[in-house]
């Protein structure tokens, strides 16, 4: 049953990954109006929330886009970076969410922050605590249950990541949508973008509680 439920969820991964590199092909075609690149419209979104201090860089790589609060930089793939289209003006709109909810002090995102210093920790365990306590099942099933502890902190991130890149969607098509940067057909496509990125944080969210509960009956059936 473990097995056949994280299959299905690898499945949904891979649909859903597809889609989305799909969408972004599709909208990348859909050239904004106001000629504006994916660094403008991040740097116009960051000024008008009155955010003056993170900068806007370009970064290698395809779908490498992020906020880091760190250094405070919105990070854009090269393609966002430079093109001026529907997907791009999406991209770069959603990172600088995540700067204006640093800015403000969003609660989940300060969460998420704190658990950062953990997860990195626990990332660096798990695959021991895990592989060693499925080996070691019946002489030291305890080596396994701190390897499920671990794996449970990094499901417990994926949950509460998701309501962070939600909003800073809603952020960005708000903003996008009141400020009068793009067309209604600009505005479906960099809805239908972030809907589709968004789900891939939903499908891994799910993967990651999936796989959890897999170990978990692993560890309760020990002595079966």
């Amino acid at each position: 049953m473990g097995l056949l439920l994280m299959g299905i969820i690898a499945l949904a991964s891979w649909l859903v990954g597809l889609q989305l590199k799909n969408k972004f092909e599709k909208y990348s075609k859909v050239h904004l109006r106001n000629g504006m690149s994916g660094a403008e419209i991040a740097t116009k979104m960051l000024h008008d929330h009155g955010i003056y201090d993170v900068k806007v860089i370009s970064t290698p790589g395809r779908l490498t886009d992020h906020y880091n609060p760190a250094d405070k930089t919105v990070n854009l793939s090269e393609a966002v970076y430079n093109q001026r289209n529907a997907a791009a003006a999406a991209v770069a709109a959603h990172e600088v969410g995540h700067a204006v909810q640093h800015a403000t002090a969003y609660s989940w995102l300060t969460m998420r922050s704190k658990l950062v210093p953990v997860v990195n920790i626990a990332s660096r365990f798990i695959s021991i605590a895990l592989i060693g306590g499925i080996l070691l099942l019946n002489t030291f099933p305890q080596l396994l249950l701190i390897g499920i502890v671990l794996f449970a902190v990094t499901t417990l991130f994926s949950v509460i990541t998701l309501p962070v890149e939600y909003d800073a969607s809603n952020r960005a098509l708000k903003w996008l949508r009141v400020k009068n940067m793009v067309t209604q057909e600009e505005l479906y496509g960099a809805k239908d973008s972030l809907k589709w990125a968004a789900r891939t944080y939903l499908v891994a969210a799910l993967s990651s509680i999936g796989t959890l509960f897999y170990y978990l009956m692993i560890y309760m059936g020990r002595r079966e």
